[in-house]
Formats: C-alpha cells, sequence, structure tokens
C-alpha cells in the first residue's frame, strides 16, 4: 500500500469530519428519511439519497439530517423518501427520483408545500402484519 502525503490525511480527516457532522442529527429538525431495503436500492435510491445530499447542501439547509431505513412498504413506489419537518404534516414521497429530490427540497423543505404527484401513505398496519 501507497504512503499517504500530509496533505492527503489532512483531507481524508476533514471528509471524514464532514459525514460524522452530516449525519448527528443533535439540533436538525428535518429529517429526510431514505428507504433503502432492496426494492429501494434497486430502484435507484442510492443516487436519490445522494441527490437529497446534493440539494441540501446546495440550498444551504443546515438544520436537515438524511437518513437511511429499510423498505417502507411500499415497493411498488420506490424509491421511497419520508419528509418530517416542524409545520408540515410527515409525509412519503414515492418515485423519487434525483429530479424529484430536487423538488421536494426546493418546494416541500424550503417553500412548505407538497409535491403534487408523489405522495404515498404508509400500508395499513393490518396489511404490514
Amino acid at each position: 500500500m501507497a504512503k499517504m502525503t500530509l496533505e492527503e490525511l489532512r483531507k481524508l480527516r476533514e471528509g471524514a469530519k464532514a459525514e460524522l457532522e452530516r449525519r448527528d442529527s443533535t439540533g436538525k429538525d428535518i429529517h429526510v428519511i431514505v428507504g433503502m431495503g432492496t426494492s429501494g436500492i434497486a430502484s435507484g435510491a442510492k443516487k436519490t439519497l445522494e441527490a437529497f445530499i446534493q440539494y441540501l447542501q446546495e440550498f444551504n439547509v443546515t438544520n436537515a439530517v438524511v437518513r437511511q431505513t429499510g423498505s417502507m412498504g411500499l415497493d411498488y413506489a420506490e424509491p421511497t423518501v419520508e419528509i418530517r419537518m416542524p409545520g408540515m404534516p410527515d409525509t412519503i414521497y414515492g418515485r423519487v427520483t434525483p429530479e424529484v429530490a430536487r423538488e421536494i427540497v426546493r418546494k416541500h423543505i424550503l417553500g412548505k408545500t407538497l409535491v403534487d404527484g408523489h405522495v404515498y401513505d404508509r400500508p395499513s398496519k393490518d396489511i404490514m402484519g
């Protein structure tokens, strides 16, 4: 394995520190939860997750945390994303592409309006078992 320079080590440390800060939910009241079950991953949830991280940074939304979860029970609507934030109902969006993720950040998180055509609901408890 090649030796790393001091500058490379510093960049690695700063990148790890930024990642830890991004994942820390302390003081963050907006939660973006991306369904990363097998059907979600197969449907493109990884790109959706990366898009939310990018757009939240781009729009300078510092009070949001992006997290992963397993299946939300809406396999037919993957990738799925739940948004929890003050002043808005907890909302599950389906068929969330990177383009839709940008729209959710702009309209839902910043504009506090729902994004039509992508709102889904959790399956009934009796269906989930």
